[in-house]
């Protein structure tokens, strides 16, 4: 048989047998990734500020895939809410009642007290996640240091303090994940957010740096930074006196819902992605040119600063 002929053959051939291998290509490749959501079967869990906004979708995206929930915030009755939601879902068979306690990271002196009860609950936390944390808007001349103390202390020392309390039991498991929830603004400053953006500055540089030391003893770290998500994190946000800001920016408002957020977050974990950008292509960019051409970069912020200055005068 001639090359000529043998073509459309093959062709045939070929075309005949894509009805069958395509959806059994689908069906092959949604079973590997189902079975890598599997992994998460009774994997123990704790979520701070897991009473409300991501830390809420959160508590509720990695229960449907069978974890056992610790979840942790300053309210005992947002708290209960929650739990009692996740109890509720009746398109859910988790078999792991979560387990709800009051934490204010605020409060430094209760974070290892708390820590010890968080072991006690399952005997090991796999993953942790540090979404707990308080916005701030204001002019950086004009905010108390109060503020900036209060921020930090939320924002960076209490996550770090929690993080150190629960390390010593996945190094001695040599098993972990720690996911710590930063900001697009961890990576970029922008204006009247200085101690927000010096927060995950911060909190960016402390789990790159453990990310390298730990990494040894088979415990993970993933720096989240999202964009703008649609919670009240506008509303509860500090302003430079202490009081609470209590408005819905409209950046807040058009931004990513908090259960595509969350779910990339899962998403992340399954993979093993050490950071995750979850932004807009302008974000990004912005971020491409801080470092390779900061100067364009900061004429961009000054211009931003004084648009806004003068919106609000």
């Amino acid at each position: 048989m001639s090359d000529a002929h043998a073509t459309p053959i093959a062709w045939q051939y070929v075309c005949c047998s894509l009805p069958i291998l395509i959806p059994m290509s689908v069906y092959v490749l949604k079973k590997c990734f189902n079975n890598r959501y599997r992994t998460l079967n009774s994997k123990v869990v704790l979520i701070t500020g897991a009473s409300s906004g991501l830390g809420e979708t959160l508590a509720h995206e990695f229960y449907s895939h069978g974890c056992a929930l610790i979840l942790t915030g300053r309210s005992s009755n947002e708290l209960e809410r929650v739990k009692n939601d996740l109890l509720s879902r009746s398109d859910i068979k988790n078999v792991n009642k979560p387990c709800i306690l009051v934490l204010d990271l605020i409060d430094q002196s209760t974070i290892e007290v708390v820590s010890q009860k968080v072991l006690g609950v399952f005997g090991r936390v796999d993953i942790l996640i540090n979404n707990a944390g308080i916005s701030y808007r204001g002019r950086a001349e004009a905010t108390m240091a109060e503020v900036d103390y209060k921020v930090m202390l939320v924002n960076y020392f209490g996550q770090v303090a929690l993080t150190k309390a629960i390390l010593p039991s996945m190094i001695h498991h040599k098993s972990g994940h720690i996911i710590a929830i930063s900001s697009v603004q961890g990576k970029i400053a922008v204006p009247f957010r200085s101690a927000y953006t010096a927060s995950k500055h911060a909190l960016q540089a402390f789990f790159d740096t453990l990310r390298a030391e730990i990494s040894h003893h088979k415990v993970k770290v993933t720096v989240v930074s999202p964009g703008y998500i649609q919670t009240n994190l506008s509303l509860n946000a500090l302003t430079g006196s202490g009081s609470k800001y209590g408005v819905m920016d409209e950046s807040t408002m058009s931004g990513y819902s908090a259960e595509y957020v969350a779910q990339r977050i899962v998403d992340a974990v399954v993979n093993d992605e050490q950071e995750v950008i979850i932004a807009p292509f302008y974000a990004r960019l912005a971020i491409g040119l801080r470092y390779v051409w900061p100067r364009f970069y900061f004429w961009i912020m000054k211009c931003r600063a004084d648009r806004q200055a003068s919106q609000k005068m």
